[in-house]
């Protein structure tokens, strides 16, 4: 008996210490894992094999912990997870995503702890996994509720900007125009009206409107019985909430609404000051906004759309007071936004291009930039009708001569404004435009065209210097990477591409190489370097000089990372530097690669798709995580495989996922996988990357044989043929084409490509020359292509035979001018 006198109960509870460990390993409300220090499993409960559907033979020594993750998972167990694990012997809650038996992912939080032996040996990892699957929705759920906020925030946000263009609207129809604007991005409406009062004529003019078709867009009295002019006249809002209501109370606007399928309909007056001030406020126009569902607004949204009326009008009547004050403010926000607008472009001719875009029709109906850079003249132009280009031309060559700007005057026949564009005390061409309002002798005009030229003058000086600039820091990334690479072996081609970031001056650490180790084993790599400026190519160019060093003497892959490794610990620039680094024998086609740290290889193999190559992976150089010995994979390409190694500008992406950026990149390497190698990683960067990204892009392709084809598209620039040539040379003696056959080629294609550059782009000096050429068993052909507007020699007798030389070092020669210019030329092959 208990001492309460009933029974005595605890004879029958059975403690939990009572209970069989076993069971409690087994069943515990977590997972358990014991792991090998490499990760193979060796121990795993009943709760974690329930939860993923594995059977407990499946995992025990056959699988690793990392085989169990996600793609993404895996990256982060290697760079993270595994250093963190190393350095301090324990990790909390790291995030994974564990690919169940099924195929399935499921979040959950792993922490791990690291134990050693007496000695300080790793002996054992003991892991525990929760599951996350609840966790991860009451995230989602706080996501779901933020993204409700940020809805609403971006409603006031849009409201504040509305109100910032009302203060900086300085006519009627530009405040109608920013208002016209609110209720769709605001309210979600799906149109908007806009009517003002005519006080003089004692009527409400209809202004604006996002869809004329929806309305009764029509001119109308004050004392009319429409819906718009007695919600003027009451002067406070009205919603009309249902066709019923307005089939009720306007019937003109019902026939409206049922004719436009609208719903909903808000007539909100503009007033100069809140309703309820009686003979304070002033209606001075409505603006009308629908729905096609009906729609409740709530009590905030209706203050929100009284206090959009209210600033509609005290911008209004600001307008009306003060037109003249406002537009010269306006003049100089639209100088200070279009300083601010240019320097968003840093090359020159977009910028001009964005200079007249910003002119029509903000301020004028046609705009005209011409720019001298060296011996070329650059123009942009915009709008219409242009002027008599006789008279413009006298006008722009007596500016230029000058420097000083000629305005248009009552009796000129020639009605538009040339003003000088000048930088540092020089003239670099003029700016012409004919203003929508022109006004001719007005002082404020002419001082406001004069700062607008002073001020374009400057951002294109800048743009062209940036321009220069940015090619000297070009060719100085280009200098540092290597140059040497291995060509004219039948047995491989090597094609590479770098782009750096596109609006940075400083070298990048991205770099790749290519050599011969002896003359049948081949060795490439890519690598990146931690940070950018002279130090991280500096150390890029060791980092090359090592790796070639060690190929040499190191015994493959793994044993050659070992030696980076040690080459880190004197060079403290390059810790932290990834690389992957192949060998291919050249005799048997065999690859051995490793990754220190760096994105996996991509392989494409004559038949099926791309695979990513995800062995022989390990830290970055130098990462100190504890473990210095490397890894490496071996495996055998057969004939016609394609390895590309890359570096992560090219698919790492802040709004994706890693796993999508690998996805894009094998899709996109697969789409290619029978065109030509050259270009092949030119268009993959321009594919995946564009022209205007943050960060370095590096890319080395390598294919086994010899291209049939050669296809090369070049810029109109004469610097470009000498480059062209060298590529050229070395395909045809590739192809083992005769001496005497190779150097006609040579010399009529680069005499091709000087016309195509002197005739073609006189004018262009960013036109494009394609060049394509073929090999036969008894001839080669060679095509150039370019898209220019031919134009006849200048007067010059040290040129003109250009024609001749092609002409007699070919033996077919052929024009097409239907599309620009393609010659094609073929060559008998002496040895045929």
């Amino acid at each position: 008996m208990s001492d309460s006198g009933g029974p005595d109960v605890t004879q029958e509870l059975r403690l939990p210490w009572d209970d069989d460990p076993d069971d409690l390993y087994e069943h515990a409300p977590c997972g358990y894992l014991t792991t090998l220090p490499d990760g193979t499993i060796v121990k795993v409960n009943q709760t974690f094999l329930s939860w993923t559907g594995y059977a407990r033979g499946e995992l025990i020594g056959r699988r690793r912990f990392r085989d169990l993750l996600s793609a993404g998972g895996q990256m982060f167990h290697e760079t993270h997870y595994a250093p963190l694990l190393r350095m301090q012997d324990d990790v909390h809650e790291i995030a994974f995503d564990v690919v169940c038996s099924d195929g399935r992912e499921l979040p959950t939080l792993v922490n791990s702890r690291l134990g050693r032996s007496e000695s300080g040996h790793p002996r054992a990892i003991r892991t525990t996994v929760f599951n996350a699957t609840d966790r991860r929705r009451y995230e989602n759920e706080l996501l779901t509720a933020r993204r409700t906020a940020e809805e609403s925030e971006q409603r006031v946000r849009v409201l504040q900007q509305i109100v910032a263009d009302l203060a900086a609207a300085p006519t009627e129809a530009e405040v109608a125009e920013a208002v016209l604007r609110a209720p769709e991005p605001a309210f979600g409406a799906v149109s908007t009206s806009i009517y003002l009062i005519d006080s003089e004529r004692d009527e409400i003019m209809a202004v604006a409107s996002t869809d004329p078709t929806t309305g009764n867009w029509t001119d109308m009295p004050r004392s009319s019985s429409r819906a718009v002019a007695r919600v003027a006249e009451r002067g406070d809002l009205h919603v009309v909430g249902s066709l019923a209501e307005a089939e009720q109370h306007f019937p003109d606007l019902a026939e409206t609404m049922r004719r436009s399928g609208r719903n909903t309909v808000v007539l909100l007056p503009l007033t100069t000051g809140p309703a309820d001030e009686q003979g304070l406020a002033e209606t001075l126009g409505v603006l009308a906004f629908s729905f096609t569902e009906e729609r409740r607004l709530t009590d905030n949204e209706l203050r929100v759309v009284r206090l959009l009326g209210q600033q509609a009008g005290q911008a209004l009547d600001r307008a009306r007071l003060y037109d003249e004050e406002r537009r010269r403010e306006d003049r100089i926000t639209f100088l200070a936004e279009t300083t601010r607008v240019l320097d968003e472009k840093h090359r020159l001719l977009p910028r001009a291009r964005r200079l007249v875009e910003r002119l029509v029709p903000a301020i004028a109906d046609w705009a005209d930039v011409r720019l001298q850079v060296n011996a070329l003249v650059l123009q942009e132009h915009a709008g219409a009708p242009a002027p008599d280009a006789g008279l413009l031309a006298d006008r722009i060559a007596t500016v230029a001569a000058s420097g000083a700007p000629a305005f248009p005057s009552e009796t000129d026949k020639l009605d538009c404004a040339v003003l000088p564009l000048t930088a540092r005390g020089r003239v670099l061409g003029t700016l012409a435009l004919r203003t929508v309002d022109s006004r001719p002798g007005d002082p404020t005009e002419r001082i406001f065209l004069t700062d607008l030229a002073y001020r374009a003058g400057l951002a294109l000086e800048n743009a062209r210097l940036y321009e220069q600039e940015r090619q000297i820091a070009r060719t100085l990334q280009r200098s540092l990477l290597a140059s040497d690479l291995p060509r004219g072996d039948s047995r491989f081609v090597v094609e590479t591409h770098y782009q750096a970031a596109a609006q940075d001056l400083e070298v990048g650490g991205d770099w790749f190489d290519a050599f011969l180790i002896t003359v049948d084993k081949l060795a490439v790599v890519v690598g990146d370097v931690v940070g950018r400026g002279i130090e991280a190519a500096t150390t890029m160019g060791q980092l090359r000089s090592a790796v070639r060093a060690l190929a040499s003497a190191s015994e493959g892959p793994a044993r050659l990372i070992e030696g980076l490794d040690r080459f880190v610990d004197r060079v403290e620039a390059a810790r932290m530097a990834t690389v992957a680094y192949a060998e291919i024998d050249l005799t048997t086609g065999d690859l051995t690669y490793a990754c220190a740290g760096h994105l996996p290889p991509l392989l494409h193999e004559p038949t099926g798709g791309p695979a990513y190559l995800m062995q022989g992976r390990s830290a970055p150089l130098g990462s100190r995580a504890g473990d210095t010995k490397r890894t490496e994979h071996r495996q055998r390409l057969r004939a016609g495989s394609r390895l590309l190694l890359y570096t992560d500008g090219l698919i790492e992406r802040r709004a994706r996922s890693i796993e999508k950026g690998f996805e894009v990149l094998a899709r996109e390497f697969a789409r290619r996988r029978d065109a030509p190698l050259p270009g092949l990683t030119a268009g993959l960067a321009d594919t995946l990357v564009g022209r205007d990204h943050a960060d370095d892009v590096c890319l080395l392709c390598l294919t086994l044989g010899t291209e049939e084809r050669i296809e090369r598209s070049i810029g109109a620039d004469r610097v470009q043929i000498a480059l062209l040539r060298a590529d050229l040379r070395g395909w045809l003696d590739a192809h083992e084409v005769d001496p005497v056959c190779r150097d006609a080629v040579l010399l009529a294609c680069s005499e091709a490509v000087a016309n195509a550059i002197e005739h073609g782009y006189r004018d262009d000096p960013f036109g494009m020359i394609d060049v394509t050429a073929t090999v036969t068993a008894d001839s080669v052909e060679v095509r150039v292509s370019d898209h220019g507007v031919w134009q006849g020699p200048v007067a010059d007798v040290s040129r003109g035979r250009g024609l001749q030389i092609i002409r007699q070092s070919m033996d077919q020669v052929m024009f097409d001018r239907s599309d620009g210019t393609t010659v094609t030329m073929r060559r008998k092959r002496e040895d045929a």
